[in-house]
């Protein structure tokens, strides 16, 4: 049983009809050759199936977005970042998504430090993972994480907005 303490509010009960969410997505950006991570979707893959993305992935109840961001690149691609060294570069927030009929809130963070080399851990999710050149990314991307990715290298930190009336 959890403990309650005298500087913690007692927990009001979740607004389930309007949960959103929470995802995190990391840019891992090799500034000296000018390149950063992407993964391709596989082709059975359930959303967005043969796409380039970000690594990204879900929240964890009670987990901090960063640890968040942490978890999910070292899952998909092997390289391992501390969550001191992330760096808020852009927020996407969806009316609607595949697995969030009620809207999905995506941090990306910006990494410049890490340890490993990128490699394919989720073979089953992903056709590849791999250093891409700046000036190269695939145009066949995922498009929240496209406009992410493409504010990102021009240097604008910025929040996009989808699906609102």
């Amino acid at each position: 049983m959890d403990q309650q303490t005298d500087d913690q509010p007692k927990a009001a009960r979740p607004a389930l009809a309007s949960m959103t969410l929470l995802v995190a997505a990391v840019i891992v950006h090799d500034r000296a050759t000018d390149r950063v991570v992407l993964l391709q979707r596989g082709e059975n893959a359930t959303f967005a199936p043969g796409k380039w993305d970000l690594p990204v992935g879900k929240s964890e109840p009670g987990e901090p977005i960063t640890e968040t961001a942490v978890r999910e690149l070292f899952e998909e691609t092997g390289l391992t970042v501390r969550p001191e060294d992330l760096k808020a570069a852009h927020i996407i927030h969806k009316a609607w998504g595949v697995e969030a009929p009620n809207g999905f809130l995506t941090v990306v963070f910006a990494a410049h430090a890490w340890t490993g080399e990128p490699e394919n851990r989720e073979p089953r999710k992903h056709s590849r993972v791999c250093w891409v050149d700046t000036d190269a990314i695939p145009e066949n991307f995922v498009d929240t994480t496209s406009s992410a990715l493409h504010g990102y290298i021009a240097g604008d930190t910025d929040i996009s907005l989808g699906g609102w009336r």
